[in-house]
């Protein structure tokens, strides 16, 4: 059972079996990872139930954020592993007065929250220590949802000549949809991490990745993901990224 399965209609999964939609898109020659967004100011400072946690975040996913933490840490130590990169992306610290928010000030009354405030000694901002970016992995800053959107990812990933993008993080319907419907645009293949991904709310979460299932990607699973990376040989980036023993495991 798929985690949308209870949220479809009868007729929904009717017309899913009809149209064609949902085929798999398969894997590329030369993958990287890319964790969207799991910073503290998305899942709080500690594993607390959501409802207590957007209390001080107003961006929280609560426990289900830290249900992901260890499933990403696999992904990203099989990545490591193999000598594959790794991209994180999280939120760009705002201007003082507010300017570059843009629309995000349109739909959330506590805009006026700053993203990027400490609580309990940690940053909003800042990636979960438990998944940091080693030395030589990449960081970008966003001011919008899509890690591509505004920022040098893509001409990373043409550098690399990467053509498979393994994406996971948050929120499944926000910054993690917008970041596939930019690769599925510049036409890449893309899996979905399901167990590294995650949402406030539970629809969204299912709904999102059924229709991106359906349209954009593959949702599959984090054993799965790191099959393929064991499979596609170590060093393919060795040539263009300062991997070495010492950064390759970064205490994850």
């Amino acid at each position: 059972m798929r985690a949308w399965d209870k949220f479809l209609t009868e007729e929904d999964k009717k017309v899913y079996e009809g149209s064609g939609y949902g085929s798999r898109g398969g894997f590329g020659k030369r993958p990287a990872v890319i964790v969207v967004d799991v910073n503290y100011a998305f899942v709080g400072e500690h594993s607390e139930p959501i409802l207590e946690s957007i209390k001080k975040w107003r961006n929280s996913c609560g426990s289900v954020g830290w249900d992901a933490i260890p499933h990403i840490r696999t992904l990203v130590r099989s990545a490591r592993d193999n000598r594959i990169p790794v991209f994180y992306s999280t939120g760009k610290d705002p201007r003082a007065d507010g300017f570059d928010r843009g629309a995000w000030s349109f739909k959330n009354r506590r805009n006026h929250e700053d993203a990027n405030k400490v609580v309990a000694g940690v940053r909003g901002n800042d990636i979960v220590k438990e998944i940091a970016p080693a030395p030589h992995e990449f960081l970008v800053e966003k001011l919008k949802p899509s890690a591509f959107f505004g920022t040098p990812l893509l001409s990373f990933l043409v550098e690399l000549n990467v053509d498979t993008l393994l994406i996971c993080g948050t929120t499944t319907s926000g910054c993690v949809r917008a970041t596939v419907l930019d690769a599925f645009n510049n036409n890449y293949h893309i899996s979905i991490v399901e167990e590294c991904t995650f949402d406030r709310f539970e629809s969204s979460h299912a709904i999102n990745l059924f229709d991106m299932n359906a349209k954009y990607a593959d949702v599959i699973g984090v054993d799965e993901e790191t099959d393929y990376m064991r499979g596609v040989g170590r060093g393919l980036y060795d040539d263009k990224i300062g991997f070495s023993a010492e950064t390759a495991r970064a205490g994850i």
